[in-house]
């Protein structure tokens, strides 16, 4: 066994045992969401009068960053008339807030979103910006109730809304979706999407269908998609992707020995393994491209490879 095998074997058993997650750029946050506090319209109040209060605005998925890379946070004063959302409190009774509105024009800034910035970010911005993206994708696609198809209207400080006809409520929508390594513990499998450019590739994911577990998910893409099948499926981690509203949850699984690829030609365009040698000796040419830092993709692969690789869309 090669030494590059031999890390990425104690890498793999090392994440699949493992308690921790490890770093996932969109699953941090440093706030307390005080969900208690949505529906005190009292507290509520006494926060937004407070000018300690910060608020990120939020427009079509972007929000203004510094440099640094750090968010722009206004004081309620500051902020521009829009959708109000509570996004949390801090260790110093700090509230912040999201506000869905055109972005303020500030000198030294620029707009930008999660896929740009999100592994940039501290961890409260990262949470902060995360949280609000979802919430604002959620209620520009959700303006009228499912039931009767009357209007709906914001509550609990953006965390519900409410129908005007007949009083149901509502909550934001998250899709579950697998995204899965698979593997024959010497070997990663890696694809291309039809839809990508030439070099780029990734593993293999797919939406958890109603009345199917997560593994039986696993499982089902991974055929319909290469058409091999797996067995020993172990979860590893979840991370949120407001992209519009999917929550990744990350799988290894290995494949069943001798079996041959069989790409679907439509949503797959190709597929083939790599040994730990082969992946390297593909990043480091510029022969692939790997998924970004802020994907539990790329989390996935380093942690089956047993270390970090260049090389990134």
């Amino acid at each position: 066994m090669t030494a590059d095998e031999n890390a990425g074997r104690h890498g793999l058993e090392d994440a699949v045992a493992g308690s921790t997650l490890g770093w996932l750029a969109l699953a941090r946050g440093s706030l307390d969401r005080v969900g208690e506090r949505r529906r005190d319209d009292a507290w509520l109040a006494k926060a937004w009068a407070d000018q300690r209060s910060r608020v990120l605005v939020i427009d079509k998925g972007n929000a203004l960053v510094r440099a640094e890379p750090a968010l722009v946070l206004l004081s309620p004063d500051e902020a521009p008339d829009g959708e109000r959302y509570l996004l949390g409190v801090d260790d110093g009774e700090i509230a912040y807030f999201g506000v869905s509105a055109p972005l303020p024009a500030i000198e030294g800034t620029e707009p930008a979103g999660l896929r740009q910035t999100g592994a940039l970010l501290s961890d409260r911005d990262a949470g902060l910006l995360t949280q609000a993206v979802a919430l604002q994708n959620w209620h520009e696609t959700h303006t009228h109730c499912p039931r009767c198809g009357a209007h709906t209207v914001l509550a609990s400080a953006g965390h519900t809304r409410i129908c005007t006809a007949d009083g149901s409520e509502h909550f934001p929508r998250t899709d579950p979706a697998v995204i899965m390594l698979v593997h024959d513990d010497e070997r990663i499998l890696l694809a291309r999407s039809a839809a990508w450019p030439a070099r780029r590739v990734s593993i293999l994911a797919g939406f958890v269908e109603p009345g199917e577990s997560l593994e039986q998910a696993v499982a089902r893409e991974v055929k319909e998609e290469v058409g091999i099948e797996v067995h020993d499926c172990r979860y590893l981690g979840s991370q949120p992707w407001p992209l519009p509203r999917s929550l990744m949850l990350g799988f290894f699984a290995r494949a069943y020995d001798g079996q041959d690829l069989r790409v679907d030609g439509e949503e797959i365009k190709s597929a083939r393994w790599y040994t730990r040698a082969e992946l390297r000796t593909a990043v480091e040419s510029g022969e692939l491209l790997l998924p970004g830092r802020i994907s539990i993709a790329r989390q996935l692969i380093e942690r089956w490879y047993g270390d970090e690789l260049s090389g990134d869309w």
